[in-house]
């Protein structure tokens, strides 16, 4: 391999694809380049609230357990509208089930 210069589909720039990237890139079963610069993917992450890769922690709400009663923080915002669980009570209604046996 050697380095590749790319265009950016964002802001039009060339920048390279260095050989490491590409090898990174292959290791993980990445068969695409990246179509965005490093300065426009870094934007395009902070535009869209980060994620929990990155560093940053996603927005948490405080609220009351509707099974238990007890204090607790959840990653959405209540509406009201529908019971909301702490993690023990989500998972007592769920059956106990591994939150990604499903995947």
């Amino acid at each position: 391999m050697t380095d590749k210069t790319l265009t950016c589909r964002d802001c039009g720039c060339s920048f390279v694809f260095t050989e490491g990237e590409q090898e990174f890139y292959a290791s993980k079963g990445l068969t695409n380049e990246p179509s965005r610069c490093p300065e426009c993917r870094s934007a395009r992450k902070r535009s869209q609230g980060g994620f929990s890769g990155g560093g940053e922690r996603r927005q948490m709400f405080a609220t009351v357990c509707s099974q238990c009663g007890k204090d607790t923080q959840v990653p959405f915002q209540p509406r009201g509208d529908k019971p909301v669980y702490c993690s023990e009570c989500f998972e007592s209604q769920r059956g106990g089930r591994s939150s990604r046996s499903n995947w």
